[in-house]
């Protein structure tokens, strides 16, 4: 690989790296190439991108973005690096599946605003909840009372209603 092949993708991954909320690093040795385009394509749906990158490069490229000290230790062996969208935990969700299902792919470390998480962390990140979820969850929130109000004043109106037709029902009788 010449050195403007090598300095292109450093300038990339600087690139997304700078874009990123959070980065997951695995290690992908063991996997089919069946299961390495069917991990690609789970990415994809949720936005994350994947890409395979040598250790060296991925490290000067995180040299580049300060914070980052700490993945060094973790860059051993093949390593694929997921760069998130939206949503934080959809990478370790998918992570956590594939190593389930082919027992080949491993967590290394996960990056989640700049602090690192260990690869035995898989679980607690995999439980984080996305944002759709978290959206969905606040409006339900502030949903609850609004909703509780609007029973109350319907509550009141029948009631009312009720009594007029009792007060009505009793003129007619009389």
């Amino acid at each position: 690989m010449k050195r403007s092949e090598k300095d292109a993708i450093i300038d990339e991954m600087v690139e997304r790296v700078s874009a990123t909320t959070a980065m997951y690093f695995a290690d992908f040795s063991g996997l089919t190439v069946a299961d390495e385009t069917e991990l690609r394509r789970e990415f994809r749906k949720v936005g994350v991108q994947y890409t395979v990158v040598k250790n060296t490069l991925i490290r000067k490229a995180l040299e580049r973005v300060t914070g980052y000290d700490k993945v060094y230790d973790y860059l051993i062996g093949p390593t694929g690096v997921a760069f998130c969208g939206e949503d934080i935990a959809a990478p370790a969700k998918i992570i956590k599946k594939f190593s389930e299902k082919a027992g080949k792919l491993k967590l290394k470390a996960a990056v989640l605003e700049k602090v690192v998480y260990d690869g035995k962390a898989i679980d607690q990140l995999a439980q984080i909840p996305s944002r759709k979820d978290l959206m969905a969850s606040v409006v339900g929130s502030l949903q609850a009372p609004i909703q509780g109000v609007v029973g109350a004043v319907n509550a009141v109106a029948r009631d009312l209603v009720s009594v007029i037709d009792q007060i009505a029902e009793k003129k007619k009788a009389a």
